[in-house]
């Protein structure tokens, strides 16, 4: 359930939506560092959204859709050092692939 004034708490916020390929054999591996690091980021000041999605039909394939208050709220969040360590430090040498988008809420 979506809470009624959801979309006013987040209005003028900034989204990021990135899709990350696994390297083929790493999947439990980021499940795990995922499992970790989501709470954590989930908990910072300024995440308004934080979920991340597994592709049903290419395990390999994930979709994150984060929301943040403002660049300064996103900006924090690249700074955590969750985000260095799980992310940036295990996570990301599994990878074939990141792409990341950054949109203004209307």
């Amino acid at each position: 359930m979506v809470k009624q004034d959801f979309y006013s708490d987040i209005a003028g916020g900034l989204v990021v939506a990135a899709r990350w390929k696994v390297a083929p054999g790493n999947g439990d591996r980021i499940v795990a560092i995922l499992r970790e690091f989501l709470p954590q980021a989930q908990a910072e000041p300024g995440v308004k959204v934080f979920q991340i999605a597994r592709d049903k039909a290419d395990p390999d394939q994930y979709l994150f859709w984060e929301v943040f208050a403002d660049e300064a709220a996103f900006q924090a969040h690249s700074d955590s050092a969750h985000f260095k360590d799980l992310i940036l430090g295990k996570a990301l040498p599994l990878l074939a692939d990141r792409q990341r988008s950054q949109y203004s809420l209307i």
